[in-house]
């Protein structure tokens, strides 16, 4: 009897264990394996409440948000130069980053929370052109898995 009243608690204590938040870690780099002033990785899937945590690979470097290139309503976020920073995303949604300093010279990545549609509000952002070209690179990976499932 005890043994099976001592089942029932650890199973429930197991059932009822949330899951746990994870932590992705991403590069800020002078050279990578796409080029000079990247992120790596580039693109991120995460789940609600996941973080991504942007480390400092090479010096003059920050993350920073685009505006326009997030769910409605988030504030934002930006880091200081040289300033590795951890973002926690609580909204599904696409997130378009960027290195404040670099982005023109197009260090940029995106981040997928949840389930979200990539949508053409965020595929047309307004961005500098070596931005567009790798944020269109990222798309074409994004389209070209859905298109495989």
């Amino acid at each position: 009897m005890r043994a099976r009243i001592a089942a029932t608690l650890i199973a429930f204590g197991l059932a009822a264990t949330p899951t746990l938040a994870e932590t992705i870690e991403v590069k800020m780099l002078n050279r990578g394996e796409n080029g000079s002033m990247v992120f790596e990785p580039d693109y991120v899937e995460l789940k609600p409440r996941d973080s991504v945590k942007f480390r400092v690979g090479h010096k003059s470097h920050n993350s920073a948000s685009i505006d326009g290139m997030t769910p409605a309503g988030y504030p934002g976020f930006k880091g200081q130069i040289n300033e590795e920073i951890e973002v926690t995303f609580e909204t599904s949604g696409f997130y378009g980053i960027k290195c404040s300093p670099h982005f023109a010279m197009g260090m940029v990545m995106l981040i997928k929370v949840g389930e979200a549609e990539l949508t053409d509000a965020i595929r047309k952002a307004e961005v500098p052109g070596r931005a567009r070209g790798r944020f269109d690179a990222i798309f074409a990976r994004i389209d070209q898995v859905k298109a495989a499932q």
